[in-house]
């Protein structure tokens, strides 16, 4: 086989690597072709090719020598039969980490391709915190791909592009590389839009020679007054690529002659100084237009892009974007943390460690999304969450600078700050003015975070969190609360049923108790309590079992009656579950229902529902009785017909907050020409606490009749 590809490659890397390193390379390549023999891409060219197209991609960012000999062995463990100790044992072990970073999980057996795809995204995220070169070898490796994807059958091609598209361009986008980003989305474009990709691209290129005589005018008259100021800038006109365009389109709902009719200059100066100096020059020469100047220099975006943007009225005007940026800027900004391989011979400018420092804190915050993530399903999803391409910059009470996605609320900067915070946050300070949590944040706000000891994390905010960190934090945290509290109420549970049969858990020898987890497959009595307490096992038979003489104590008084039953405190949390349909209430007589999964269901006693329960499955029914200290609030909702007549509304709402009743909803429809009907919602204390504001509202003038409504 010709060896032409890969004495040209070594020709290109003799210009930063060692002769040594070199060899290296030659070795691994020698070594993939070897194992790829007799293995053919699906346009006939030998596989050997593919890696070596990879690595010339690497070389392009000056990778090290490690990274490309990883690029050439990338395949080999997952298509041929090489291990990753083989490779180890040849080439070291960084090197095999870093192939096996890349390699697909092929021994495993998922369920789906959906299921298999993100297992294989997780390792490969996992392994990028390791050791960076691990992404970079991938997008190369993807970056290849894509360009030959039409050999592809159409449905393969459309499911790479729309990969390429919602994963390794965000992926790219965020560690600041904006060539690879900007080819990932005009070759994904093409693929999944073959018709219209090349509309556009014939309307850019007739738009473009109609442009060319406005945009040398412009451009000459920025050149003109920036010499005349004696600053030294380098003006490039900036085009916008097929995907951007048709993605503005397409979101902004704007006509293609629209986002053409706006011109775009790059300004490339010497160092910061120069850049606002120019920027000053700039707004002299044409108007800026309000709202649209953004400070990147001094707020980094957090891939570590720098950049001055400011949009200005030209002549006739004609809206012309700015860009001004220093020349390491400019490298940052198109090659991101690839720069740190690519410049660090010329030693490693501020450019290249805010790459680097904002690569670590995103790859930091993977880790700890790893670790709260439920399975590689959950994490994909978190991490497509986490690859926002728009920011808020807020502040700290101390000044610190956070970034957040669009849309990022104070429960996203509380996990921001700390997963602590996060988790004890009770209320937020926004510019010193008592904000909703729920509040979606501005760049510029300052937050300030209210924390209480022994405060916890709201289900609820998992309706508005924005950041991946906030919602499997907030995940993480109600699955522990979940854990502990079936615990407790699991031992409540069995400790009753126990009781019933003259026994308690303390007295239950532990062999026995070994032997019956043993037999119910459960690993510990934890396990066993947690099952009771989540509704999935039942505490009368589990009781049974545990006493000596077995399942014959089922004869025994199970179902509660002849004793007070549990008693509920309302504090037992997410494995106590209220029902709706008859809306229970302290005082009112109570029967609760084993319900898989959300522990136990309270009804009242003669709610339909759980009479039905009771007839079909008594085992799983319990006698309740509530607590004499019961500490929280509970929903109740009253069916009032009245008289229509003004004031009517808000008597009845003075009335239930005279009383400390919370109004939650209000719900009128008419009965007539002179009569209506009021659901309302309300949190009440107890039953004796909802008569109160029955009786109350009954002495209203026009009200007819108040009934507590049921199902």
């Amino acid at each position: 086989m010709s060896t032409s590809g890969i004495d040209a490659l070594c020709t290109r890397l003799e210009t930063y690597l060692t002769p040594d390193q070199i060899a290296d390379i030659r070795r691994a390549y020698f070594y993939s072709e070897k194992a790829h023999e007799g293995q053919f891409r699906r346009n006939g060219d030998p596989y050997i090719t593919h890696p070596l197209a990879v690595a010339n991609i690497l070389c392009d960012m000056h990778m090290d020598h490690q990274s490309i000999m990883a690029a050439m062995l990338h395949d080999v463990i997952e298509d041929t039969g090489v291990s990753k100790a083989e490779i180890a044992a040849q080439f070291g072990q960084e090197v095999a980490e870093l192939v096996d970073g890349v390699t697909k999980l092929t021994q495993v057996h998922f369920n789906s391709k959906a299921e298999a795809q993100a297992e294989n995204f997780r390792k490969m995220m996992l392994a990028m915190t390791q050791d960076t070169r691990v992404i970079l070898v991938k997008l190369a490796d993807r970056l290849h791909n894509m360009r030959t994807l039409d050999v592809l059958t159409p449905e393969k091609r459309k499911r790479v592009a729309t990969e390429t598209l919602d994963i390794y361009a965000p992926i790219a986008n965020r560690l600041g590389m904006n060539d690879i980003r900007v080819e990932f989305e005009d070759l994904g474009f093409n693929a999944l839009f073959p018709m219209r990709a090349p509309l556009i691209k014939k309307a850019v290129k007739a738009a473009r020679g109609n442009r060319k005589e406005m945009l040398h005018t412009i451009k000459e008259s920025l050149e003109k007054r920036l010499s005349e100021e004696g600053l030294s800038v380098r003006v490039i006109g900036r085009e916008k690529h097929l995907y951007s365009i048709y993605q503005k389109m397409r979101e902004k709902k704007k006509s293609f002659a629209e986002i053409m009719d706006v011109y775009g200059f790059r300004l490339i100066t010497e160092n910061v100084d120069a850049c606002y100096r120019a920027l000053g020059i700039m707004h002299n020469l044409y108007k800026p237009i309000p709202g649209k100047f953004k400070d990147y220099i001094a707020i980094p975006k957090a891939n570590g892009y720098q950049s001055l943007h400011t949009v200005l009225k030209g002549q006739r005007g004609v809206p012309i974007e700015i860009q001004i940026r220093t020349e390491a800027m400019e490298a940052m900004a198109n090659n991101g943390i690839a720069a740190h391989w690519l410049y660090k011979s010329d030693g490693e400018g501020s450019f290249t460690n805010t790459s680097q420092t904002r690569a670590r804190e995103w790859m930091k915050s993977l880790l700890e999304i790893q670790k709260n993530a439920g399975d590689s399903m959950e994490f994909i999803e978190n991490v497509k969450i986490d690859l926002f391409p728009d920011e808020v910059y807020v502040f700290s009470p101390k000044g610190k600078i956070l970034t957040l996605p669009v849309g990022a609320t104070p429960v996203d900067f509380a996990y921001a700050v700390h997963t602590d915070v996060g988790n004890t946050c009770v209320a937020a300070r926004v510019d010193n003015r008592l904000t909703p949590l729920s509040l979606a944040l501005t760049t510029g706000q300052t937050v300030e975070i209210v924390t209480a000891p022994g405060a916890r994390p709201n289900p609820a905010w998992l309706n508005f969190v924005i950041t991946s960190k906030a919602r499997t934090s907030i995940r993480h945290f109600l699955k522990d609360q979940q854990h502990s509290e079936a615990i407790d109420l699991g031992r409540r549970l069995l400790e009753k049923a126990l009781g019933t049969l003259g026994q308690s858990l303390a007295k239950i020898p532990e062999d026995h108790l070994n032997t019956v987890l043993q037999e119910i497959g459960l690993p510990a009595l934890n396990a066993l309590l947690e099952e009771i307490g989540l509704g999935n096992r039942v505490p009368q038979i589990i009781a049974a079992r545990l006493m000596p003489e077995g399942l014959e104590s089922l004869n025994a008084d199970t179902t509660g009656s002849g004793n007070r039953g549990i008693a509920i405190r309302g504090t037992e949390g997410l494995v106590i579950t209220y029902a709706r349909c008859c809306r229970p209430l302290p005082g009112d007589a109570i029967v609760g229902h084993l319900s898989a999964g959300r522990g136990i269901v309270i009804h009242r006693d003669n709610c339909n529902n759980v009479l039905a329960e009771l007839r079909d499955n008594p085992d799983k029914c319990m006698s309740l009785r509530w607590s004499d200290k019961v500490d929280r609030e509970f929903q109740s909702e009253l069916r009032i017909e009245l008289r229509n007549q003004r004031g009517m509304l808000a008597e009845i709402a003075r009335q239930a907050t005279d009383l400390d009743a919370n109004i939650e909803g209000i719900n009128i429809h008419e009965k007539g020409p002179h009569h209506g009907v009021m659901q309302i919602s309300l949190q009440v204390h107890n039953r004796i606490h909802l008569a109160r504001i029955i009786k109350r509202m009954r002495t209203i003038p026009g009200v007819e009749k108040i009934i507590r409504v049921r199902a």
